[in-house]
């Protein structure tokens, strides 16, 4: 028997059908995003309160994403016993618990074991949602069924270092962590008694998978493109409050604000991305957003004043629509059966060398140069991005839909 066939897959409905279910994924997914960007802002307090250096900083962001790329190897083996769904309610509860217990954390160690923690409760999330979104939506309605899902990545950005702005006022880094965790807990209780979609199984990553899907040059571009991307949000975010306090004169609860607000211009880019990649294509989307990101990227290490603070604004807009666009081209290198595995492997991957070997290396330069420099490393490798584009191959399949 084909092995295709022991996996039921959900009938696709239109996008109106499902918005529900895609704009509960999309919260789910702001609870875990923000649960590993928060510590971003928090970080200068964090450094003080522990004793950590720089160097040290930038090594619990990579410590952050290895655990979000250690998920996807137990992603598989979850979702094919309790479905999609039961995967989502799985990494729900474990964002809160981890985050919580960064209450009784006292030294770099205990602080990095939980963030490696919390990175990879966040990317269990993932596969399992990108999955149900491409199977439960028809095909022509991923744009707009990608975009809602991907508003939680601009407004984590916008909201988190606000919201740290506004409580530390009052509240200790802990506190405010475990303010959050609570919500993610409260969440994780509501999505387990009411929680729709996803009920299908995933796939169990094994040897034989990870060697078809490693056999295929479009994966290793996108896990390329995607590094490029998040090196240029979450890789640039978590060094941006130490940039903006130590080498640009900024307040800290200044640069948190400014940060967030910055942010909002990403957040009016994803109600436009879905069209535009509905329309265009996911190759030109990807291409335009990259080339345009490296050189605002470039700018931020440059720029001082009034120029520092519209580049800070518009490089957010120009990087969000490169991710819907990118999303729905993952899910067309391979067979629909093996979405869920390509979204397992690809960007928890990405996310290791964009948010965790670039925010180290960062911060290694920002001990022996500068953080402007690290920026500026950033900026120019992301040059790379629009002409591996072009070398990407997207399938068409007779049989677009499915899990």
């Amino acid at each position: 028997m084909d092995d295709d066939a022991l996996y039921e897959c959900p009938m696709p409905e239109t996008f109106r059908d499902k918005f529900a279910v895609t704009v509960f994924l999309a919260w789910l997914f702001y609870l875990g995003f923000v649960s590993r960007v928060i510590f971003g802002p928090l970080m200068p307090e964090i450094e003080k309160d522990l004793g950590l250096n720089h160097v040290e900083a930038g090594a619990l962001f990579f410590l952050l994403s290895l655990g979000y790329m250690l998920a996807p190897v137990c992603s598989g083996f979850f979702s094919s016993r309790i479905n999609h769904q039961g995967t989502l309610k799985l990494s729900a509860w474990l964002v809160g618990i981890a985050l919580l217990s960064c209450l009784f954390v006292d030294g770099f160690w205990g602080m990095g074991f939980l963030l490696m923690l919390t990175g990879f409760a966040g990317s269990l999330h993932v596969p399992s949602a990108i999955a149900t979104i491409t199977a439960e939506i028809q095909r022509s309605d991923w744009g707009k069924g990608l975009s809602v899902h991907q508003c939680a990545p601009p407004l984590s950005f916008v909201s988190a270092p606000l919201l740290v702005a506004l409580l530390s006022q009052w509240l200790t880094w802990r506190q405010i962590i475990a303010c959050w965790a609570l919500v993610a807990l409260l969440t994780a209780l509501l999505y387990t008694f009411r929680g729709k979609g996803g009920e299908f199984p995933g796939r169990v990553i094994n040897p034989a998978t990870i060697k078809k899907i490693g056999a295929l040059p479009s994966f290793w571009l996108m896990v390329i493109l995607f590094s490029l991307a998040m090196a240029g949000n979450a890789g640039i975010f978590a060094m941006l409050p130490l940039f903006l306090v130590t080498e640009r004169g900024f307040d800290l609860s200044l640069a948190n604000t400014l940060i967030g607000l910055s942010q909002l211009s990403g957040i009016a880019a994803i109600f436009v991305a879905g069209i535009l990649v509905d329309t265009f294509g996911q190759k030109r989307v990807m291409g335009f957003s990259l080339l345009f990101t490296a050189i605002l990227t470039f700018a931020i290490g440059v720029a001082k004043g009034w120029l520092l603070i519209v580049v800070l604004f518009l490089q957010p807009a120009v990087l969000t629509i490169f991710f819907p666009a990118a999303y729905a081209a993952l899910s067309r290198i391979t067979h629909p059966s093996m979405r869920s595995v390509t979204s397992a492997m690809g960007p928890p991957l990405a996310f290791l060398i964009g948010g965790g070997i670039i925010p180290a290396v960062i911060g290694r330069l920002a001990e022996s140069w500068s953080f402007a420099g690290g920026i500026l490393f950033a900026g120019i490798a992301m040059f790379a991005g629009p002409c591996l584009v072009f070398f990407l191959h997207l399938g068409a399949f007779d049989d677009e839909n499915g899990c």
